[in-house]
């Protein structure tokens, strides 16, 4: 099985905003950068882009190494919160609905098709791999600003 590393950033001009993700994927010493955005989004929803295109672009089961500073994206998949809300029907309390319930359906999808872990790294520190998502996300965030 091909191990592959996956790094992930999202970014949001104000939280609803314009907003880009960022991703590499390096196997092997190559290295294939992503990014998109959107012009009215969040930064959750970015960070949880930025992974479903990661994991989107592998042809085949992978063993992946996740790399992300979005303890939101880290946390809800190492400590198996998304899987709990989907049980749950996208509730997270009796009281209060699951946000972004139809990019958690995706990511999980994405992730049952491969070996995962879940890897948090301190945001804008010295990954360096982080900080070249983080500028692809600011970028795609740009280009929808006025």
């Amino acid at each position: 099985m091909k191990e592959v590393n996956l790094y992930t950033d999202g970014a949001c001009s104000g939280n609803p905003g314009p907003g880009g993700w960022g991703c590499i994927l390096e196997y092997r010493g190559t290295e294939k950068e992503m990014s998109g955005g959107e012009a009215s989004t969040t930064n959750n929803r970015m960070e949880l882009l930025a992974v479903i295109n990661g994991l989107g672009a592998l042809r085949e089961s992978c063993a992946v190494t996740l790399y992300s500073d979005s303890k939101y994206v880290i946390d809800a998949l190492r400590l198996g919160w998304a899987e709990k809300w989907r049980a749950s029907g996208w509730m997270r309390s009796k009281k209060e609905p699951a946000k972004n319930p139809e990019l958690w359906e995706k990511l999980l999808a994405l992730t049952e098709k491969h070996e995962m872990k879940y890897v948090w790294v301190k945001g804008h520190a010295d990954n360096e791999y982080n900080n070249r998502c983080d500028a692809l996300a600011v970028a795609e965030s740009k280009k929808f600003q006025r």
